[in-house]
């Protein structure tokens, strides 16, 4: 269930749980740089000039239903208001349970369980447990990564962009441009080579086999 949102940024109420469109939550945020009451920081971003910068500074929260100030927790003793089945005491992050975990070399909460995840010190990051001792690291590369000065992968050949408009301009110079006769019962045009199953001309005939062949 995704909880709707207001447009103010305050909760709104849906099948039983409270929230905004990126969190379900019981609690409001008490944003530390204006003291503003919002769902998330995200919320608050969308709706202020500047930035929560660091949700890890929110101190203190608003219950949903007494609307009472308190520290941010789990539950609110006053009145039992479960603020979110997750709750990270680091990251002041309350959700619906999702297998949460926080993980501390990476410094934020990810989505588990935490069990089918590791932290590779190397890459910095956490990993699916089936890649353990498998994957490269990905900052050992010694090639800077950039924009391809190409349309097209030069691996695969398939096309960066998408290509519709310009294979249609290309339909209308081939019909435009006949070929000499001598080669019109070629399967290929002096401007390209159309694929008769994609219609893309960044193509290459490989082979040809006849229905009989196959």
């Amino acid at each position: 269930m995704t909880a709707s949102v207001q447009e103010d940024g305050g909760p709104s109420q849906r099948q039983g749980w409270w929230g905004c469109e990126h969190y379900d939550r019981g609690c409001l945020l008490k944003a530390p740089c204006c003291d503003k009451l919002y769902t998330c920081r995200l919320c608050h971003d969308n709706n202020e000039d500047h930035q929560l910068d660091h949700r890890f500074k929110v101190k203190e929260v608003q219950c949903i239903n007494c609307e009472k100030i308190q520290h941010a927790q789990q539950t609110y003793e006053g009145c039992s208001t479960l603020f979110g089945e997750y709750y990270c005491s680091i990251c002041h992050l309350f959700d619906k349970d999702k297998k949460q975990y926080h993980c501390d070399n990476c410094g934020i909460c990810r989505i588990g369980p935490k069990e089918d995840f590791f932290h590779c010190l190397k890459c910095n990051l956490c990993l699916a447990m089936n890649l353990q001792g498998k994957h490269k690291d990905i900052h050992t590369s010694r090639v800077v990564a950039h924009v391809l000065p190409c349309y097209r992968c030069p691996l695969c050949m398939h096309s960066a962009l998408d290509m519709t408009r310009y294979w249609r301009q290309l339909d209308d110079e081939v019909a435009q441009t006949p070929m000499p006769s001598e080669y019109h019962n070629m399967t290929f045009h002096i401007l390209g080579m159309k694929c008769s199953i994609c219609e893309s001309y960044n193509t290459a005939q490989a082979s040809r086999i006849s229905l009989d062949q196959q």
